[in-house]
């Protein structure tokens, strides 16, 4: 059984695990450090989704690294796109070697006698292998790429024809002249049907209820300009913090105005249907931003319903039928291919089983440290991006704040670092997402908590994150500094014994 030492564990090697790697390799120089990946290939969700279409659902230019500018001309990219971005990301910084394929977290478990999390990897064949890590920096999302949410609607297994999940494209399916319904309408469902439009005989899109959707330029004029006579990080820069600004301006006046701004979205859908639309298909029952709004590139979404070639129907399902899907209003919806863009089964941490110290974390009961970790949970520190922002705006600070916290340590001889709660007084708590969505409250009881003071509360503020997360103490009186018993050997004195043996 292999048996191994390292400084830091990065899981994942999407965007955020490969951005991690990345901040670790410039700001923790001689920290030893590894990427381990369940799937055989890099880029996380980017990989993973096969679906008709899939894009970015927000701009490049805040979805991309404050450290590598994004020079494609497409501010709202396709998954191939992106992909090019995080190899070109892993070939610049020589990560190629430090990702471990097909290995996946199963186990962790932190000693605090050790200073040391003791992690099992199963690997692609089911056999298991452990390694030790000083840190645990958690980079493999939100959701679980083994399942989505995927209804068990009535009759499902009496219809004629594919049922297929997003998450689970074939890359067989024959869409070409077929009736098609999408049964959804966040991002994934938006994004499905004017790609499937295009050679499909027809796409429906089933909703139960309407999602605010927004149209906005694939291509971004301003970015495109400055580029022409600045150099590309300076245009980057520039560019980010305009749609940073703008993107943090409309969230702000969304909450201080909603009546104002849900007239604004509507009046905006009016403007791209014409005035025969029916808006009962366009307007939601709850206030922008209590979901997150969906966006559409160059108005595909809207001309692929103005030109007959899709449509949108709200009502609810009743149960599929040989044919199709019959409504509770009582219409029979006919399809050929049915595709459940139903949504994400969340997760905390993967689906790896945690302890501290012998007692099984329950992320329900902890609370955010920071946006990073969480109480009572030493060394381990886990990015969660923004609701209302890009997620690599977070996951960057994120990652730059794992690195000030290490290098404390180092610096102070204090290997343990823990979020500890005040003792003896009372913590209001919330849920850690202030959202509606379907896939949140889903999991509500199983995600972390937030308090009702700082450091405890979360900011979904990038500007208030730089501050908290860049420039703030890091030893705020609030995370305990310490060190394992003194009869402990040193992580560097374990590392020579381990590789002592390893040579035997």
């Amino acid at each position: 059984m292999e048996h191994e030492i390292i400084d830091v564990l990065i899981v994942g090697a999407g965007l955020s695990g490969i951005g991690a790697a990345v901040h670790l390799t410039k700001r923790c120089k001689g920290k030893s450090f590894a990427i381990v990946e369940a799937r055989e290939r890099l880029g996380g969700t980017w990989d993973l989704f096969k679906y008709p279409g899939i894009r970015s659902d927000s701009d490049m230019y805040t979805l991309g690294y404050n450290f590598k500018p994004w020079t494609a001309r497409r501010a709202i990219a396709v998954a191939p796109s992106i992909l090019n971005y995080l190899h070109e990301t892993v070939a610049e910084h020589g990560l190629q070697d430090k990702i471990r394929f097909g290995q996946k977290v199963v186990d962790a478990s932190w000693s605090s006698a050790e200073a040391l999390w003791t992690v099992s990897l199963q690997h692609g064949d089911g056999s298991l292998s452990t390694l030790q890590c000083n840190f645990l920096h958690m980079c493999s999302g939100y959701y679980s790429y083994d399942e989505g949410h995927d209804p068990d609607f009535p009759g499902k297994a009496d219809f004629a024809g594919p049922v297929v999940h997003p998450q689970f494209w074939p890359d067989d399916l024959d869409y070409a002249g077929k009736r098609v319904v999408v049964i959804g309408s966040g991002a994934t469902a938006v994004t499905l049907v004017p790609s499937m439009a295009e050679t499909a005989a027809h796409v429906t899109m089933l909703q139960r209820s309407p999602t605010y959707i927004v149209s906005r330029p694939g291509e971004d004029k301003w970015a495109l300009r400055l580029r022409k006579f600045l150099p590309s990080k300076a245009a980057y820069f520039l560019t980010r913090w305009k749609n940073v600004l703008l993107g943090l301006f409309m969230f702000n006046l969304a909450r201080k105005k909603p009546a104002a701004f849900k007239g604004r979205l509507l009046e905006m859908v009016r403007e791209e249907m014409g005035p025969g639309v029916d808006m009962d298909d366009y307007t939601p029952s709850y206030n922008p931003w209590d979901q997150r709004l969906c966006l559409v590139p160059d108005s595909d979404l809207f001309d692929a319903i103005k030109s007959g070639k899709a449509s949108i129907i709200t009502d609810h399902v009743e149960r599929f039928t040989k044919d199709g899907i019959q409504l509770k209003s009582g219409k029979l919806l006919e399809a050929d291919i049915i595709v459940t863009a139903t949504g994400l089964k969340m997760l905390t941490g993967g689906s790896a089983a945690i302890s501290v110290d012998g007692e099984p974390v329950q992320f329900g009961e902890k609370i955010n440290y920071k946006g990073v970790m969480f109480s009572g949970i030493p060394n381990f520190g886990m990015t969660m991006g923004y609701t209302n922002a890009s997620w690599t705006l977070k996951a960057d600070l994120t990652s730059e704040y794992v690195c000030r916290l290490i290098n404390h340590m180092d610096r102070k001889g204090t290997p343990i670092a823990t979020p500890t709660l005040p003792v003896g007084e009372a913590m209001g708590t919330e849920p850690m997402l202030d959202f509606s969505s379907g896939y949140v409250q889903r999991a509500i009881t199983q995600l972390p908590k937030q308090g009702d003071r700082k450091p405890w509360r979360l900011n979904q503020n990038f500007p208030k994150d730089i501050i908290n997360l860049r420039h703030k103490a890091v030893d705020d009186g609030v995370i305990v500094f310490s060190r394992p018993g003194a009869a402990t050997i040193s992580l560097q004195e374990k590392r020579k014994e381990a590789e002592a043996i390893a040579a035997e």
